[in-house]
């Protein structure tokens, strides 16, 4: 069985050897590729191959997948006594694979843009004062956070209008009309939430650019919820 997901740019073969998937279970499965189909979007080849294999004599199903990207294969199989699990727990290590994949193909990017000259690093534009950073977070005061890494907005807008440029398919996909300006709001609101697992080894330029791919990832999944969370934090800025 082969079809084809012209809107994420991803094309499916489903193999099946000693069973037959219903057509609910079929559908299960498809929903569980929404995730992988957003981070593939951007590749211009991503071809996925699925076998299910069915075992009588250990009466469980053994689940493959091959996912073919521009340049990589990336490989995941598990076996349960049923299918949905199996195939689940298959695209979830193969989801945390490719976001593997795109970060060491963004490393040796930006290594070539570093010696070109061309990178946008994503710095303040003044003086940070980290341990007002971290007292706005122990208290949950946004505003005050907002306010001390305002030092970043300039920079890291700047950084996201480059990176938009490189993914126009992912621009194009977010359904409200969101700006450059929504987008590092969405950035800012993550690094709040996730100051406590920050890295230490990276700088927090460094740190925030790691956060815009999920960022945008987020308001590609959740786009009414994300973009109301973006508007009720604005407000409470301006109080």
């Amino acid at each position: 069985m082969t079809f084809s997901d012209e809107s994420y740019n991803l094309r499916i073969e489903l193999d099946t050897k000693g069973c037959e998937l219903s057509a609910e279970e079929i559908e299960d499965m498809e929903l569980d590729l929404h995730t992988l189909r957003n981070l593939v979007a951007d590749f211009p080849v991503s071809d996925l191959h699925i076998t299910v294999v069915h075992h009588q004599k250990a009466r469980d199903y053994h689940v493959k997948t091959s996912l073919t990207l521009s340049g990589k294969t990336l490989f995941t199989g598990e076996r349960h006594s049923k299918v949905h699990p199996a195939f689940e727990s298959c695209i979830r290590k193969l989801t945390k694979k490719v976001r593997a994949y795109k970060r060491q193909m963004r490393v040796g990017e930006d290594a070539e843009k570093h010696a070109a000259g061309t990178r946008h690093d994503v710095a303040p534009l003044g003086e940070l004062d980290v341990q007002a950073i971290v007292q706005a977070v122990q208290e949950d005061d946004y505003h005050r956070f907002r306010q001390e890494m305002d030092v970043f907005e300039s920079s890291l807008a700047s950084r996201i209008s480059h990176w938009i440029e490189r993914y126009p398919e992912i621009g194009s996909r977010l359904e409200h009309p969101f700006q450059v300006s929504d987008i590092v709001e969405e950035v800012f609101l993550n690094a709040f939430d996730a100051f406590d697992q920050r890295s230490h080894d990276i700088s927090p330029g460094q740190w925030l650019e790691s956060l815009i791919d999920p960022s945008v990832q987020a308001l590609l999944q959740s786009p009414d919820e994300e973009y109301e969370r973006i508007q009720f934090a604005r407000m409470a800025l301006m109080d």
